[in-house]
């Protein structure tokens, strides 16, 4: 299967006839639109950088960086419509944030502070993070499902018809979980588009030992449209998730999309990548940076160094106010573990309240 550039790693522009219909939709952005990819990007590895400092000054329980990973994320979430749902893992901190998420809310989860996430009802349809790995394969499509059988896709209107993205990693990718969605979104033909990050380890597995296939080609098994991406070039991903979703969409066929990309940090703040992996490698992945891959294909188009420098400036402010935020939010009370388990309460969830009231106060207020 081919993979898809349109960008190489120095910035400059890959065009052949193979590509065509894909710079087709990429030349369509305005020079605008592209610098707000490019700021996307740079702010959220400004909060991803900070997320991780607070975790190793003991703010953070634990953190789950997305370095590396910005430009597939940014050009599939520039390519979904307002009218697309998101079901994203625990790494799409840039997606969930185009999609109304305060980052500030991502940092409660990991600063174990929240009791669930966000309301998706208050966002642009981000559903919460699943970091259960695979399990939100089913229930993205399970989501999709229903918008199919409300008949609120496949009317050929890209404006109105709505579309699903569920977000993964390559070692989600062999989870029975993530194959019983492929399975059900062909059999019911559903407005899907599974954005796979192959970001070569799970972990300390890495991708070829998982599978002996492309991630796409392995899905198109299943019998879906499926594609591979260069993921650190934005530009790509955009125009391919772009026609992907509005072939979801519009026609109710389900679509696959394997990013080609690599997770430059550890899996998590617990983990240590240099156990399993050469500096060697990490070095030839840095190479290939999505951010100043993007910052050097906008120098070609004219873009300032005071249009750059002020993209780097408000990341940098930014982080800062997570920062502030982190160092001084305070915490829940356990009352909401129950007051949002059910629209209306019961009896059997007073009781436990009570029971749990009891036992804090059993410490004496230090609890």
């Amino acid at each position: 299967m081919t993979r898809t550039q349109l960008l190489a790693a120095d910035g400059t522009e890959v065009r052949s006839d193979e590509n065509e219909r894909h710079w087709a939709v990429a030349d369509a952005l305005d020079d605008e639109t592209r610098l707000g990819m490019l700021r996307e990007m740079v702010v959220t590895r400004a909060l991803d950088t900070e997320a991780g400092n607070l975790q190793r000054q003991g703010k953070l329980g634990l953190w789950a960086p997305s370095l590396g990973q910005e430009g597939g994320q940014a050009g599939v979430g520039f390519a979904m419509r307002p009218q697309d749902t998101l079901f994203p893992s625990y790494r799409e901190h840039l997606m969930a944030r185009m999609r109304g998420v305060r980052f500030e809310q991502i940092i409660d989860i990991f600063r174990g502070s929240t009791h669930g996430g966000w309301n998706p009802a208050e966002t642009q349809n981000c559903r919460l993070y699943s970091l259960v790995i695979g399990t939100h394969a089913l229930h993205g499509t399970g989501y999709a499902m229903g918008i199919r059988f409300d008949e609120e896709s496949g009317s050929g209107d890209v404006d109105r018809d709505e579309a699903v993205v569920i977000c993964y990693g390559d070692g989600a990718s062999s989870q029975g979980d993530a194959s019983e969605g492929l399975v059900f979104a062909n059999t019911y033909e559903t407005p899907t588009l599974f954005m796979v990050q192959n970001n070569k380890w799970a972990i300390s597995v890495p991708s070829s030992t998982q599978s002996r296939t492309s991630l796409a080609t392995r899905a198109s098994g299943f019998g879906l449209d499926a594609a591979e991406v260069d993921g650190n070039d934005v530009l790509a991903s955009y125009a391919v998730a772009r026609q992907m979703l509005d072939e979801a969409r519009t026609k109710n066929r389900p679509q696959y999309l394997e990013l080609d990309t690599y997770r430059m940090g550890a899996h998590t703040t617990s983990d240590d990548p240099t156990r399993y992996r050469t500096r060697d490698e990490e070095e030839a992945w840095r190479q290939r940076d999505p951010i100043e891959r993007m910052r050097a294909h906008l120098r070609s188009r004219g873009a300032t160094d005071a249009q750059i420098a002020s993209v780097d400036e408000e990341a940098r402010d930014a982080a800062a106010a997570v920062r502030g935020y982190t160092m001084t939010a305070g915490s829940p009370s356990s009352d909401e573990i129950f007051d949002f388990v059910f629209s209306e309460g019961n009896e059997s969830l007073e009781e436990q309240k009570l029971a749990l009231a009891r036992f804090e106060a059993s410490f004496g207020g230090d609890a």
